[in-house]
């Protein structure tokens, strides 16, 4: 019996998370990113004059719109937005939060985006180790200005964290970085990035038009290094000037 008759595709190390399969797959991890593909589209840009969060949520028709549930505040300078199992994104939010609180307290001066990724890294990595828990099945998108100008970070659920000028996470994902490869620019203003993610995303198969409505949008700009989120007519008139412009 070969190799292959030995050991099934995946033949139960599925069901252990701390187990590598003989091909040195953590199967539980791969399902949790897989978690993370199948959720709605979360972007970070990187702009000269601040960055701009984005994220798309599915409502229903009498849902109250102004509770956001996939695009956090984190500190005054920082903010998030999440794709996959969202309440996970709040347990990594709130300790996030606390992270930069706490920060704040020991070292007087605001985190830095790469520190709160790596500590969020650190707490997800955790989670792929020991026995009794599962892996977190978010990746968040972490933005905001801080000592190093305007930064974009990306979390997943494995632990890794990576910096980026634009990225996007979460369903249509693949096209619209394709995108942001062809039509990024570092001389960019918030602006411009605001509607280059527009475009972009309503050019994927899974966003052929947005509505307004389950759009959130945030921008923290290098002056004021503090979190604004976008009203629903300031949304509405950004999506009539990027179709405008497709």
């Amino acid at each position: 019996m070969g190799a292959r008759g030995m050991f099934a595709p995946s033949a139960g190390y599925d069901r252990a998370l701390t187990i590598f399969s003989p091909d040195g797959r953590l199967y539980q991890v791969e399902y949790a990113i897989e978690t993370v593909r199948r959720g709605t589209l979360a972007v970070g840009a990187r702009a000269v004059d601040g960055v701009v969060l984005f994220a798309e949520e599915r409502l229903r028709k009498l849902q109250d719109v102004s509770l956001s549930q996939k695009l956090f505040q984190v500190d005054d300078h920082v903010g998030a937005v999440a794709a996959g199992y969202v309440p996970d994104a709040r347990v990594l939010i709130d300790n996030a939060r606390v992270t930069a609180q706490n920060h704040r307290i020991l070292y007087d001066e605001p985190i830095t985006v790469e520190t709160l990724a790596k500590r969020l890294g650190d707490l997800a990595q955790q989670y792929t180790q020991y026995a009794g828990v599962r892996p977190f099945g978010v990746s968040l998108v972490l933005a905001g200005v801080d000592r190093n100008g305007p930064s974009v970070f990306t979390t997943d659920p494995s632990g890794t964290y990576l910096g980026y000028s634009a990225i996007a996470i979460g369903g249509g994902s693949d096209q619209l970085n394709e995108y942001f490869e062809a039509n990024y620019s570092e001389s960019m203003s918030m602006d411009d990035a605001i509607l280059m993610i527009l475009r972009g995303a309503s050019r994927t198969e899974e966003h052929k038009v947005l509505d307004p409505r389950s759009v959130k949008m945030a921008v923290i700009d290098v002056k004021t290094k503090r979190m604004r989120r976008l009203g629903i007519d300031e949304i509405t008139s950004y999506l009539e000037k990027a179709k405008e412009q497709q």
